[in-house]
């Protein structure tokens, strides 16, 4: 029995329907469906773990309650809200989007796909969960979790990554959300979504407390734990870069820099340093960052500094690459900074840096700072 076969998915549905109405999680975005808080939350969970969520989503709808306040927000409150949850873009994006609403819909989230698709930051995913478990229009979702349930029913041994397979998986999960009863699309993708984080896990499946094993192919095949085909991935880069702690007398202020608007950590503030791709004559020497770190707030600041006593270095892994973060103290011989690559510059007391969003390397050395 197969779930492509079409007499039997409503069948599936409606297992998977009787197991999310049975034992959902209590979540804070669950208690009020409202379009509002399925949009921040779908954007909060992407690529970021529901335990860190949660605490960020309550704060966020404490802050910015609806459309109309994200809105009217500044830029600067929206990041520092974000703080910590990382994917900057996805914050970037929740502002202008919601500005967008505001000035095109009336301050509401529009009920209809291809006005959902022209709002920034908001993809086929995002529009599928929003139009079901908001509208509970009959929409698919294909999240990894999603992804995985549906390759072990179908035991698809292809990568799911790959176009065709991609598309496949799309139309699967558009047939099995339009055999849920009228009303219960998101019931159904919620199921789909749950069913993946809590029991089709990726490492150790839970065959035997699975509602769908009966139709898993995968489970009756016994290759489970194969699917999804994984793909072989490239190693991950490493960069060493340089932060500069420079301190103003006789106030004591820290100089910080805000990053451009676009790219990976866009509209934060920090410490000036090297280049987020490290240092050209950077091998992990002193003598080398430090040439690299005094070049660096040359050409973007147009200052020249005396490098000095070296701080714990930070190692942090983002998505595609990792660094490890070489702070120093420096102290301003030559120059007043000037915003020749960065956007905006200044000097702040270290008790008025937790005004400021900073990334989490920022951050850390921040609260190491007397004062702070």
């Amino acid at each position: 029995m197969s779930i492509e076969n079409t007499p039997h998915r409503a069948v599936i549905a409606t297992a998977l329907l009787d197991w999310i109405t049975a034992g959902r999680r209590d979540l804070p975005w669950r208690r009020v469906r409202t379009p509002y808080a399925v949009w921040i939350s779908e954007i909060m969970l992407q690529q970021t773990q529901v335990a860190s969520v949660v605490p960020y989503f309550e704060r966020w709808m404490a802050l910015f309650p609806g459309v109309q306040a994200l809105a009217e927000a500044p830029l600067d409150a929206v990041l520092k809200a974000w703080e910590g949850l990382g994917y900057y873009a996805r914050a970037r994006n929740l502002h202008a989007a919601a500005r967008r609403m505001a000035a095109q819909h009336g301050g509401e989230i529009p009920a209809d796909r291809e006005a959902l698709l022209r709002l920034p930051g908001i993809g086929r995913y995002t529009v599928g969960a929003i139009l079901s478990l908001a509208f509970g229009q009959p929409e698919p979702v294909l999240d990894g979790n999603v992804r995985r349930v549906l390759c072990r029913l179908h035991d698809i041994a292809d990568d799911p990554r790959g176009p065709a397979t991609e598309r496949r998986l799309w139309e699967l999960a558009d047939a099995l959300v339009k055999a849920a009863p009228s009303g219960q699309a998101g019931d159904l993708n919620e199921g789909l979504m749950e069913l993946g984080a809590l029991v089709c896990t990726p490492g150790a499946p839970d065959c035997a407390a699975c509602p769908l094993a009966q139709w898993c192919l995968a489970h009756a095949r016994g290759v489970e734990t194969a699917r999804p085909v994984k793909t072989s991935r490239k190693q991950t880069p490493h960069y060493d870069v340089t932060a500069a702690l420079i301190q103003q007398d006789p106030d004591g202020r820290f100089l910080i820099v805000r990053r451009p608007p676009e790219g990976l950590l866009g509209g934060l503030w920090g410490f000036p340093g090297s280049a987020a791709r490290g240092c050209p004559l950077a091998d992990a020497t002193t003598d080398a960052l430090a040439i690299c770190l005094a070049d660096a707030l040359r050409e973007t600041l147009g200052i020249q500094v005396a490098v000095g006593e070296p701080l714990p270095a930070i190692r942090h892994a983002y998505t595609h690459f990792r660094i490890t973060l070489h702070p120093y103290r420096c102290r301003l011989v030559d120059g007043d900074p000037q915003a020749l690559g960065y956007p905006e510059v200044r000097w702040v007391s270290p008790a008025e840096l937790e005004d400021y969003a900073f990334p989490v390397t920022d951050r850390k050395i921040a609260r190491t700072l007397p004062g702070d």
